[in-house]
């Protein structure tokens, strides 16, 4: 059975008579984007990223952190739980996206209807137990986490870092360090998944 087929099997076994969220983890560049994308396509489902929910540039820098952006307390996690908590009540639900083309979230970018049933939730610390995240797997139906062979997960970090405007060297020292510290924090959790499926 493929990923994709199982993850449209996990989310068909909940219940259909009300909305739904799935929380799909990983580590940075394991392809949670491009599965979330695909299974929501399967599912007829909506796609809500974590990443839109970074701290902005100016309070990073202000805090000391930017040199960490990526990291658990670069995100405004309490926005992002009450995000989650506004996804119950059956309202209008707006949320931040986040524009990788100047490393800055947008307010208000997407918007979930409430005829949107079906809420994949991707991001890397939706199954972290510290830093104010262990109040997010409560508030998901299902958990999935995907995992991408280290070698290929760091070959298209380097290349999306490029692609964003890092030269080689800056984008292999970021995969490598930031990147890669955060993925083994992020690993860490995977036990606490529903299930995990291996991508490619």
């Amino acid at each position: 059975m493929s990923a994709l087929d199982a993850g449209a099997e996990r989310i068909a076994r909940l219940p259909g008579d009300r909305r739904i969220l799935i929380g799909i983890a990983g580590a940075p560049g394991a392809g949670k984007s491009t599965f979330a994308a695909a299974l929501a396509a399967r599912v007829d489902g909506t796609v809500l990223p974590m990443d839109g929910f970074h701290l902005p540039q100016a309070r990073l820098v202000e805090l000391g952190r930017r040199d960490r952006m990526g990291a658990p307390d670069t995100f405004d996690v309490d926005a992002f739980v009450e995000v989650l908590g506004s996804l119950r009540t059956g309202e209008p639900v707006s949320a931040p996206a986040f524009d990788r083309t100047v490393e800055q979230p947008r307010p208000g970018a997407i918007l979930i209807q409430p005829g949107d049933r079906i809420v994949l939730i991707e991001g890397n610390y939706l199954l972290h137990d510290a830093d104010g995240w262990q109040r997010v797997a409560p508030l998901l139906d299902a958990t999935i986490f995907v995992h991408l062979d280290h070698v290929i997960r760091h070959d298209r970090l380097i290349a999306r870092h490029i692609a964003f405007g890092k030269t080689p060297d800056a984008a292999r020292e970021w995969a490598l360090g930031t990147d890669e510290r955060n993925a083994a924090l992020i690993t860490a959790g995977s036990h606490r998944a529903d299930l995990v499926l291996e991508l490619d």
